[in-house]
């Protein structure tokens, strides 16, 4: 996917009525790309993720793992950093934020 690609098409897809995009189903994409090996489409799926359900914990805790696993600390760190936020019961994004910061 290239960047902000994956935004664009969501948002022509919310127009189309009928058609709705599920924030658990768009997570298990992302998990899968990354299970493939496909590290960078699957950020751009956890962006997107994030984008449509703003206000959800879990899309920015999987974004932030993502970031992780292609050794991209600053952009992780950002990421727990909003989960937490949000949810501030996230014991793995304390927990992850400490082992990120501690590198």
């Amino acid at each position: 996917f290239r960047r902000g690609c994956a935004i664009t098409v969501a948002e022509k897809l919310k127009e189309q009525k009928g058609f709705e995009l599920k924030e658990g189903e768009i997570n298990r994409w992302g998990y899968k790309l990354r299970e493939q090996g496909k590290g960078a489409s699957a950020v751009e799926i956890f962006k997107l993720n994030a984008h449509l359900f703003p206000e959800s914990a879990n899309t920015y805790d999987s974004l932030g793992e993502a970031y992780a696993a292609l050794g991209k600390t600053s952009l992780a760190i950002q990421n727990y950093e909003r989960s937490l936020q949000l949810d501030p019961q996230n014991t793995n994004a304390v927990e992850q934020l400490k082992r990120l910061r501690s590198k």
